[in-house]
């Protein structure tokens, strides 16, 4: 697609072409996810098996967090050494008693709106994935970020969620 017929006739520099297809490549890579679909289906599939709603756009991510009631909302990610304690953490916080009115993820590296739309909800925490956050009608009201979950097995950082649920459910 960037062959040298983007200049011919033109009148283009060699290097002026040379940058347009270079930047033009630079913004079709930012566009585009980090990770390859087959790469990271396992851990879609992982959280949406448990009942997590996936959501791609900031739009629905925005609609679905200023509900009335409770959500979660899990920022998956790639990364072993936490996402690897998160996701089973999630799935185990729901074996309680009381637990949020719906549960939604976004893949970060993925789903890049999406993502971006769930961490501007969760200010003034920075930027960390994996992350998990409770809303109660629109509201940040618990945080555990990555440094949260790192480190801690599966179980502790279940029980974390769950004093959330049964403060916040």
């Amino acid at each position: 697609c960037f062959g040298p017929d983007l200049g011919a006739g033109r009148g283009l520099p060699e290097a002026m072409v040379v940058y347009f297809a270079f930047y033009t490549f630079a913004q079709t890579i930012k566009r585009s996810a980090m990770y390859p679909a087959e790469l990271v289906k396992p851990m879609r599939d992982d959280l949406a098996m448990a009942g997590f709603e996936e959501l791609f756009t900031a739009e629905a991510v925005e609609t679905a967090i200023n509900q009335p009631g409770t959500i979660l909302v899990v920022v998956n990610s790639v990364c072993g050494c936490a996402a690897a304690n998160a996701r089973p953490a999630a799935k185990l916080s729901l074996r309680n008693g009381k637990t949020p009115d719906r549960l939604i993820t976004v893949f970060a590296g993925v789903d890049r709106e999406a993502v971006d739309a769930a961490r501007n909800l969760m200010v003034p925490f920075p930027p960390s994935s994996p992350s998990m956050g409770l809303f109660k009608d629109g509201e940040l009201v618990h945080m555990i970020e990555r440094h949260h979950i790192e480190g801690r097995p599966a179980e502790m950082i279940a029980e974390n969620l769950i004093q959330a649920y049964d403060e916040f459910c």
